[in-house]
């Protein structure tokens, strides 16, 4: 993956997770039920950005990143 679309998923997964909180602020209407789950989805917008930025350091610096048992 390059850095440029590197960028645009993280660009992405902010945007996702900033309007899933703006949507989850808002009061529902009277009488009707919120048919989107907006606290998943900025669970998962989120879980992108967070995927998103190490995958940026990786590609900034050229070394992977490893987990604790990597060795």
């Amino acid at each position: 993956m390059t850095l440029t679309l590197t960028l645009i998923v993280l660009a992405c997964g902010l945007a996702l997770a900033g309007f899933a909180n703006f949507m989850s602020r808002r009061p529902p209407p009277p009488g009707q039920v919120r048919l989107m789950p907006y606290t998943g989805l900025q669970f998962v917008g989120l879980l992108v950005v967070i995927l998103m930025l190490a995958h940026l350091v990786s590609l900034l610096t050229g070394t992977p990143l490893e987990g604790r048992s990597a060795r």
